[in-house]
């Protein structure tokens, strides 16, 4: 009666919200103050004083028509007020017919990927990956392939890429600052990159865009820039949301914007238009479309996650594990200690930690864990990750 497809994926979908499920288990057991759950990159900040603000305003307010259908692309003037606030940020010449207003960055992504993909068509994704991007290219008939990063830096390699880009390469998907690893990909790399694809373009006689997946860009530290992908692919499309900038990821809100001088981008516009209705998204979710209106410059405390990314990466250094400290991003991914990144899972959980191997990602041998958690939860995870770490040999 199922869908075979479905049921094969479910078998190999994503052990973030298993391991998820299994930390609601161990605390109804043990309580929550002696789980220690690194699973779920859900901010534990609330919102800004802002946005609740703007919510509780417009809901108030009773603007006539918050509430009823709009274009499919958004309300006009939410899309130009993010245009507005893009040209001041980039120096491009964004006009409001190069935003769509959609449910989340994965909602963007899904509706590009239909507009772009025909049936056996690839999209490039750099290891370690998030690991829905191999199931929102099946959704559309298409199938990632995947390039790999450096091991020092977990900056992708520019060499993997010029082997992996064939004739049936439709786009290439970044992600920066980076989930799992918390990378900030570089100018220099990003040069690179670009210097890779016009080559194998002309080389194949095709056109790649480059997806830009930017759900973290003003979480970074340490004075760490995160350059602007249209200075380096004018065939691109940035995606973005507001779940992690504005800790709203339960409520679905994000937008694309093309580069102004895309080619096709117009004809790529209105196939993203048509893709958002049908694909049953229709819109995205009216008041919050106008609440980040109003907070476009609104931010979470970003030294809140430098804090506690310093006192997790500080301690499971000292500890001996090895990782390569974020630059970005809400995540640690730290090399596994033993040769099986499943079984070290297993081991974890024995001490009631959570986290996710790296297989799910695409890159076995290490393991991802979110700091965006309460501090005092880190804290007290101190004694256990020493247990783990003892008996995994370090």
């Amino acid at each position: 009666m199922l869908s075979e497809k479905i049921v094969h994926n479910l078998k190999k979908s994503s052990g973030i919200r298993a391991m998820f499920e299994e930390g609601e288990r161990l605390r109804k057991i043990y309580g929550s103050d002696q789980v220690y759950d690194f699973t779920l990159g859900n901010p534990d900040p609330e919102p800004p004083e802002s946005v609740r603000e703007s919510i509780l305003r417009l809901v108030r307010a009773g603007e006539k028509g918050l509430h009823k259908y709009m274009s499919n692309a958004g309300f006009a003037d939410v899309r130009e007020k993010i245009a507005s606030s893009q040209r001041a940020e980039t120096g491009y010449k964004v006009e409001a017919h190069h935003v769509l207003m959609t449910v989340g960055a994965a909602g963007a992504l899904n509706v590009l990927l239909k507009s772009l993909l025909n049936t056996g068509e690839e999209v490039i994704v750099f290891s370690p990956y998030f690991v829905e991007y191999g199931f929102y290219a099946e959704n559309h008939g298409g199938r990632i392939v995947v390039a790999q990063t450096r091991k020092e830096d977990f900056q992708p390699d520019a060499g993997s890429l010029e082997k992996t880009i064939t004739k049936k390469t439709k786009a290439i998907l970044l992600n920066t600052p980076n989930n799992p690893t918390g990378a900030v990909y570089t100018r220099e790399v990003l040069k690179q990159l670009r210097d890779v694809i016009c080559k194998k373009e002309q080389q194949l006689g095709i056109r790649i865009c480059v997806i830009s997946d930017e759900p973290y860009t003003r979480l970074v530290y340490d004075g760490v820039e995160v350059p602007c992908m249209f200075d380096y692919f004018i065939n691109c499309v940035r995606v973005t949301s507001f779940s992690k900038s504005l800790s709203l990821p339960g409520e679905r809100i994000g937008y694309a914007v093309l580069h102004p001088e895309m080619e096709e981008g117009a004809l790529l516009m209105d196939a993203m238009v048509f893709c958002n209705r049908v694909l049953g998204y229709v819109n995205a979710p009216a008041l919050f479309q106008k609440v980040i209106a109003e907070n476009l410059d609104a931010k979470v405390d970003v030294d809140v996650y430098r804090e506690r990314r310093d006192l997790l990466y500080g301690k499971l250094t000292s500890l001996g594990f090895r990782c390569v400290k974020p630059e970005g991003a809400f995540y640690l991914f730290p090399e596994c200690p033993v040769d099986d990144d499943v079984r070290f899972k297993q081991m974890a959980l024995e001490n009631r930690i959570l986290l996710v191997p790296g297989g799910g990602f695409g890159q076995p041998g290490y393991f991802r864990l979110a700091y965006c958690v309460d501090k005092s939860m880190i804290q007290r995870s101190f004694p256990a990750f020493e247990k783990l770490a003892d008996q995994a040999g370090l």
